[in-house]
């Protein structure tokens, strides 16, 4: 072949992979992005239309139904039934929906087979976002979700001990404008970031406020905080009902 000819033909064909690979990363790129339970605005429509969008009201109501556990804790805990599947299915649909559901590698904590045991932990950022008189509050939480297995039924745990703050002390009312963009982006910064002097962390115990603490002086933060981090649960519990009923794409049957 003609030395031109063989470098045209070279140059075809990086262009075919290059045009190949950029769209086996969009593909990835959609899945990934599809990979969670549930995105923050999505389940703050979630949690208004079960709650409607009083805040204060809807955590005084729930205030009354929930208890903390012994460490504080909001804990729930629900038995899913799943009538006729054996403990060895119903690990790998759950295995297979924790693989599929939570993106970070580390997230899955525990996965025991033998003792029918999965426990995950994964955050999700900025559930609440509330501007007060002096500060601006960024609000995630980690929960730990505990599944335990056992023939025909699983237990689901899922408890939230604190809310992850991320404060923004120039992003109140009554502060002063800052002249730089003000991002909370990732809420689990590390201690030793310092790019930012007006951004610091904290980490709110749920049992230290409202509404379980009456008087509190980030009242209507920890009101959205705590029925959002409900919802949350309540989609979890969902999510796995779901996927041991019908699995995660709906065709994961023995029918093959």
């Amino acid at each position: 072949m003609r030395p031109d000819r063989q470098k045209k033909l070279n140059l075809i064909m990086k262009k075919t992979m290059k045009w190949m690979l950029a769209a086996i990363l969009t593909i990835c790129g959609t899945l990934g992005a599809q990979a969670q339970v549930m995105k923050a605005a999505d389940l703050e429509k979630y949690a208004k239309e079960r709650y409607g969008d009083k805040w204060l009201d809807a955590a005084a109501n729930l205030a009354k139904q929930l208890t903390l556990d012994k460490n504080q804790s909001l804990t729930y805990q629900e038995v899913v039934q799943a009538p006729g599947k054996t403990k060895d299915q119903l690990y790998v649909a759950l295995n297979y929906w924790a693989t599929a559901t939570f993106k970070d590698k580390q997230a899955i904590t525990l996965n025991d087979k033998e003792a029918g045991c999965i426990i995950i932990s994964s955050t999700i950022q900025n559930i609440v976002e509330h501007m007060g008189t002096v500060n601006k509050y960024s609000v995630s939480i980690t929960p730990i979700i505990r599944l335990d297995i056992k023939e025909g039924r699983v237990r689901v745990t899922y408890t939230v001990q604190n809310y992850d703050i991320l404060a923004d002390i120039s992003g109140g009312w009554l502060s002063i404008p800052d002249k730089h963009d003000k991002t909370y982006g990732d809420s689990k910064r590390k201690a030793d970031d310092k790019t930012n002097a007006n951004l610091y962390d904290e980490r709110w115990e749920i049992a230290r406020h409202y509404p379980f603490v009456e008087k509190d002086a980030q009242k209507r933060t920890c009101a959205k905080a705590l029925v959002m981090t409900h919802a949350y649960s309540n989609a979890i519990i969902d999510k796995v009902e779901e996927a041991l009923k019908n699995g995660i794409v709906g065709n994961e049957d023995d029918d093959w």
